[in-house]
This record gives structure tokens, C-alpha cells and sequence, in this order.
């Protein structure tokens, strides 16, 4: 009689014919009200090998939304998805083990899923290498490196690229120092709500002439993102 519960408890569940919208495109409202429906609908698909379940019942256990929060089991369904080749899952599992959650911090570990996620295109990933680059947390420091991924993310129109890439100019680092370049970064990023690309922008602003300033704000006004690349 034990034996055959535990079979059958070890047995994928069947997804249901709600599964798919409850799990895969739940909602704000869905997950704030009904979480633990969203939780068995994504591990259900997640059972059948769903990359995009495996990857948001990860979620819900990172974020404790339906369960309680455990980042083991997010580290176990996050590699599930990310195995599979999702970049967003590649991504939140380097970053758990960049900050040591349900596994021993491992920047080395953190750095290889965080390029898989980044050579997909995936800008907050790029972003995030980046900054391991310019760090060295995972890797030889290398300035050149970090900017390479900064412009990457930049291009694609993430802020958190934009404006790192922006003090790169600002500060000469990887690339010979362009205020002007600089600014254009700053502006993008401030111009998304990014508070730190605002001061920079006010910073380095007060060593431009007011040629440059107009040159920065006119190339700001024209750029236009790029795909994942």
C-alpha cells in the first residue's frame, strides 16, 4: 500500500485545460489572489517538462507567492527551465548563485549561466556581466570587457546598461573618456527613471560646454534601439 502511493505520487500530474493561462500568462491579479492556483497549475505543466512553468514555479519559490519561500526548490526548477535554454531562467540562477541562495555563492558558477542568458540577447543578463567584468567577481577584471557588454544591454534600451555604460565615458574606463557620449547614456537612462543616471548626467554636464551638452542631447534624441543581439 505504501509502495503504491509513493508511485503514484512520483507520477507527473496530467496539465489541465486552465493550466496554460492560469500558469504561463496568470496576471498581477491572479497571483496576488489566487497564488497557490497559479503554484499547482505551474507545477503541473512543470512536471510534463514546460520550460516557462518550470521557470515560474522557480518564481513562486523565490518570491514565496503560493509557497513558502525556498530557495533550493527555486535553484532546482530554475535549472529545470534553464537547461532547457531559458534565458530568463539562465539568468535568475546565476544570480542566485552570485548571491549565494539555496546554493553556496559561487561567482564563478553565477558568471557561466549569466553568459548563457546574455549571448541569447537577454539585456539584463548582458548588463549584469558586465558588471562582472568591470568587478571582476567571476572574472579577470577587464574594462574593455565591461563595456563590450554595457553597449550590448545599452543598445537594447536597458537602463541599468545605459547609465553604467554612461560612467564608463564619464570616467574613461574601457573606452577614451567622451563626455559627450556620456551624456547621451546618462540622458537615455535618466530619461527611463534611472535616478543614478540622472545625478551623473547633472555631474558630468557641469565639465561640458554647452556645445557638447546640445551635441549629447540631440544624439539622445535620435538613438533608437537595437534587437537582442
Amino acid at each position: 500500500m505504501t509502495a503504491a502511493l509513493l508511485l503514484a505520487m512520483g507520477t507527473p500530474l496530467p496539465a489541465w485545460a486552465d493550466d496554460t493561462a492560469d500558469c504561463l500568462d496568470p496576471g498581477d491579479a491572479l497571483i496576488k489572489t489566487e497564488p497557490a492556483r497559479v503554484v499547482s497549475a505551474c507545477r503541473r505543466l512543470a512536471d510534463q517538462g514546460n520550460a516557462v512553468g518550470q521557470y515560474n514555479l522557480g518564481w513562486m519559490y523565490y518570491k514565496g507567492q503560493g509557497v513558502p519561500q525556498n530557495y533550493a526548490e527555486a535553484i532546482k526548477w530554475f535549472r529545470k527551465s534553464a537547461d532547457q535554454g531559458s534565458a530568463s531562467a539562465q539568468f535568475n540562477l546565476g544570480l542566485l548563485y552570485e548571491r549565494g541562495l539555496g546554493v553556496p555563492q559561487d561567482y564563478a558558477e553565477a558568471v557561466k549561466w549569466i553568459r548563457k542568458a546574455a549571448n541569447q540577447g537577454y539585456a539584463h543578463a548582458q548588463t549584469n556581466l558586465g558588471w562582472t567584468y568591470e568587478t571582476g567577481h567571476g572574472v579577470p577584471a577587464d574594462y574593455a570587457g565591461a563595456v563590450k557588454w554595457y553597449r550590448k544591454s545599452a543598445d537594447q534600451g536597458d537602463a541599468y546598461g545605459q547609465s553604467n555604460l554612461g560612467v564608463m565615458y564619464a570616467n574613461g574606463q574601457g573606452v577614451p573618456q567622451d563626455y559627450v557620449q556620456a551624456e547621451m547614456w546618462f540622458n537615455l537612462a535618466a530619461n527611463q527613471g534611472n535616478t543614478d543616471a540622472a545625478k551623473n548626467r547633472d555631474k558630468a554636464a557641469a565639465r561640458m560646454t554647452p556645445a557638447q551638452i546640445e551635441k549629447a542631447q540631440a544624439l539622445a534624441a535620435v538613438w533608437k534601439p537595437t534587437t537582442g543581439q
